[in-house]
């Protein structure tokens, strides 16, 4: 059904979507271990490829040395942002004091981060075989090449951006920024794979007009986006309540949180609520055994696991393990829901039948 080169295609871009979600669980895991600032530096890790192990290795003025470097190197961000006209980000990043607080160093939290930088990097060569495979499709379906080069581009924006969130020490608006662009790069890379697909293989869409379904389809993938961007806010909240009890009473951190909270929590019901109405009228329109149930089904259990997450990390003192899943969860959300969103468009086919 498909030629050799399309084959490989697809191979290597279900492998890198898999590695894209692989990279946010470790992205999840530096995020609620604290470790995001266990490398001071980008791209190397306390000036070397492969980080230190004891802090005797470096030398005595390695904090100074790094404060100095990350101030250098924002204040250059700074002026970026005030010629696109973001002067008041500027300014806040030039006031921001915490910048200039040292790291000390920790070896587990280093080697954390040194991690998911590895995955990184793994994940981007995944990308760069993305967009030289996806040459075969330039006489067939130029969007694939074009998507597929667009998207190696942005991730190497999105690992500039990464060292501007070392060098920022985690300022909040710009891991939420962080965030937003690695659900780019994944739906970009869902959406490339579904293409490539459906090119050859036209049973993988609807057998019916998915009517309304898509409109709901399309609001609830809107409030997984919203939900997910709320939840960086949340955990950037937390952050700084427990900064204020200076890391103790980890019990009363989530309590103490603000509106934005209060709003994701609410949303939570929502979603899960707009999706059971999606589950019920997708079971009535369509095969039980129909990839468009079958995928409604994933995020309803999906959906399900995040809840539990979510209450779990409420009301358990924000154990790690659940952030980190929660963050995940989040993300196959999002995956399963654009390409259910992808794959309600009816097949030709099943019109012609009905003419």
């Amino acid at each position: 059904m498909f030629r050799s080169g399309e084959r490989r295609f697809l191979i290597i871009n279900h492998i890198t979507i898999i590695s894209l979600f692989v990279l946010i669980l470790a992205g999840g895991v530096v995020r609620s271990s604290g470790s995001g600032m266990g490398c001071p530096d980008w791209p190397k890790c306390f000036g070397k490829w492969i980080p230190p192990t004891d802090v005797s290795e470096l030398p005595d003025d390695y904090q100074e040395k790094y404060v100095s470097q990350r101030v250098k190197k924002n204040e250059r961000f700074a002026r970026t942002l005030d010629l696109f006209g973001f002067s008041n980000l500027a300014d806040q990043l030039r006031t921001d004091k915490s910048v200039l607080e040292p790291e000390l160093f920790n070896a587990s939290k280093t080697w954390t981060e040194y991690i998911n930088r590895l995955i990184g990097a793994l994940t981007g060569l995944f990308l760069l075989a993305c967009a030289v495979f996806s040459i075969v499709y330039l006489k067939v379906k130029k969007r694939i090449f074009f998507l597929s080069v667009f998207n190696l581009l942005l991730v190497v924006f999105q690992a500039w951006l990464g060292s501007i969130v070392v060098s920022t020490n985690l300022v909040s608006w710009i891991v939420t920024v962080h965030m937003l662009i690695a659900i780019a790069i994944l739906a970009i890379s869902i959406y490339t794979y579904y293409y490539a697909r459906v090119l050859r293989d036209r049973m993988l869409l609807a057998n019916k007009a998915a009517g309304n379904l898509r409109s709901l389809a399309i609001g609830a993938l809107i409030l997984t986006v919203l939900q997910i961007t709320l939840g960086t806010e949340v955990r950037e909240a937390v952050d700084e309540v427990a900064g204020s009890m200076n890391y103790l009473n980890r019990s009363e951190w989530v309590t103490k949180g603000d509106l934005v909270y209060i709003f994701h929590s609410n949303m939570a019901i929502l979603v899960f609520g707009l999706n059971v109405v999606m589950l019920v009228l997708m079971r009535r329109k369509y095969l039980g055994n129909s990839y468009q149930f079958k995928f409604i089904v994933y995020i309803f259990f999906l959906i399900l696991a995040q809840l539990v997450t979510g209450i779990t990390l409420a009301y358990l003192a924000l154990p790690p393990i659940a952030q980190a899943a929660h963050i995940l969860l989040a993300t196959l959300t999002f995956g399963a829901q654009f390409y259910l969103l992808l794959i309600l468009k009816q097949n030709k086919m099943y019109k012609k039948s009905f003419v």
